[in-house]
């Protein structure tokens, strides 16, 4: 199994699952994994090669506003959004490797033998008491959505979003509004929890759980006395089938993928960015520039297209270097939904406030919107020593 991935809040780090995965997915889906496998492979050589397919540019120009004319045009359709860690932070939910701070350095008293144990599928069901003491504080239901996802919703709303393809376990595009045949929820959901037990596997709901945790009693299974555990992937674990059926069919027929706060190191996820056509334009919005890997290197690790910002054959990649909701804002300002993401936020905020009889802002969501930099010249900014998303 690969190494886990660095101090992305809530994105489980359990994308990196073992290389046996395209094994595992075989076994998934029968006699149809051979010719998954062929697709794949078919796929991977023709779009990292630029084999039977043409590089047509649909971008007037690589910038946001580039970006926001395609957008408007009748090309647009069908938007993929691509989202990790990064679009979550600015709703308060910590990262795991801050020095101080991080959920990893507040776990020493519960001797693990490496901070990562807490995910591990097979240390967990011998000692899970670590990872329910973590649960309780990052609990769905303590945090607000953020700007990037209502910008989401919005897209649902404008008709344009065909699917959110996203690393993080914490809800937050559930709450925001997203269905779940909006979503593929790539590293599992906290939404709902089974038993660990092959032979029962009972389902148990968000608010069973949620009263076990602040009980501070181990979620046991009320069938047969097994522990419980929410539908998160871990180190160890598949991920869910509707990852590898939904990739089949939505990324043949996408028109614009939005990629927002991840690294674009967990794999199989980061692979998604080279899975759409070859002319289909990608907006990266996100601290620092990710995805860009040699094409053969690429090819050969099975990582697909890599991101290109700037090299002279550029043609479709644009990044917005920032903060994501910063980013989103600026995106809608230019597309002139502004006021009604803002509007859109203000309302469910206090729709969520009603509900909790609380009024707490999210801790760094902006109001306003900042000049987007020119791709390729921005500098990347990190703070309390995480990575960027």
């Amino acid at each position: 199994m690969a190494e886990p991935d660095p101090s992305d809040p809530l994105e489980t780090q359990a994308g990196k699952v073992q290389e046996a995965q395209d094994t595992d997915l075989d076994a998934e889906e029968g006699a149809s994994g051979g010719e998954a496998e062929m697709d794949f492979l078919r796929s991977l050589f023709s779009q990292t090669l630029g084999l039977g397919s043409q590089k047509e540019r649909l971008l007037d120009e690589l910038t946001l506003e580039g970006v926001v004319r395609y957008m408007q045009s009748e090309r647009c359709q069908r938007v993929i959004c691509l989202v990790g860690a990064g679009i979550s932070t600015s709703a308060g939910i910590p990262d795991f490797r801050s020095p101080t701070t991080g959920l990893y350095a507040n776990l020493e008293k519960y001797h693990l033998p490496y901070p990562e144990a807490i995910f591990e599928i097979g240390y967990f069901k011998k000692h899970p008491e670590p990872f329910f003491a973590l649960a309780k504080e990052l609990y769905p239901g303590q945090f607000k959505p953020t700007i990037c996802h209502y910008f989401i919703r919005l897209l649902k709303e404008k008709g344009l979003l065909l699917r959110c393809y996203t690393q993080n376990i914490d809800t937050l595009e559930r709450v925001a509004g997203l269905e779940p045949e909006d979503l593929v929820e790539a590293h599992g959901t906290f939404y709902t929890s089974h038993c660990t037990s092959q032979l029962c596997r009972h389902e148990y709901t968000l608010g069973w759980m949620k009263e076990k945790l602040f009980s501070e009693v181990t979620p046991k299974c009320e069938k047969c006395q097994s522990v419980v555990k929410p539908d998160i992937i871990f180190f160890g674990e598949n991920l869910p089938s509707r990852f590898f059926s939904c990739l089949q069919s939505d990324f043949r027929k996408v028109d614009l993928l939005i990629i927002m706060g991840t690294s674009l190191q967990v794999q199989p996820f980061a692979s998604l960015i080279g899975k759409a056509p070859l002319s289909t334009p990608r907006l990266l919005i996100n601290k620092e520039k990710t995805g860009q890997t040699d094409p053969f290197l690429g090819m050969m690790m099975g990582l697909g297209g890599g991101m290109d910002f700037d090299s002279k054959k550029a043609y479709r990649d644009v990044a917005w270097l920032g903060d994501c909701d910063q980013g989103c804002l600026a995106l809608a300002d230019l597309l002139g939904w502004k006021k009604e993401l803002e509007d859109l936020v203000r309302k469910e905020h206090a729709h969520i406030d009603a509900q909790s009889g609380s009024s707490t802002p999210n801790p760094t969501t902006a109001a306003s919107p900042r000049t987007s930099p020119p791709p390729g010249k921005a500098e990347a900014k990190t703070t309390d020593g995480e990575k960027p998303q």
